[in-house]
């Protein structure tokens, strides 16, 4: 097992805050051009694996530099640089200069797309 100077329950705890948000402005490319930084998180969790640390999110949407500037923003949190009532602070600023750095591209990967059923018919 890597000792990755992070705290997986600290990293988690901060990633329950984000289940209770709508409002991702926070965490939005700025001027993206979105109508709405509303989204419904339905999962975020961090989990461990002999050679790696994994994000893991689920959502009816994302927004451009969505999961990444929030990656970025939780490592402090998983420092404790970052307390769970900052990051929530974060969330309820709705201003991208509140958060943290986007963590890098590499390693991001799209798993899964789910549709409602009735969708198609």
């Amino acid at each position: 097992m890597i000792h990755w100077q992070l705290d997986l329950q600290k990293l988690n705890e901060a990633s329950d805050i984000l289940l209770r948000h709508s409002d991702f402005t926070s965490f939005s490319r700025l001027h993206g051009g979105n109508k709405t930084n509303i989204c419904r998180v339905s999962h975020a969790r961090w989990s461990e694996t002999p050679d790696r640390l994994v994000f893991t999110i689920t959502a009816d949407r994302f927004l451009r530099n969505m999961v990444r500037a929030i990656v970025g923003t939780l490592i402090p949190a998983g420092r404790g640089k970052l307390s769970t009532a900052d990051f929530e602070s974060i969330l309820n600023g709705r201003n991208r200069g509140l958060a943290g750095q986007s963590a890098p591209a590499h390693g991001l990967a799209l798993t899964a797309i789910e549709y409602p059923e009735d969708l198609f018919i």
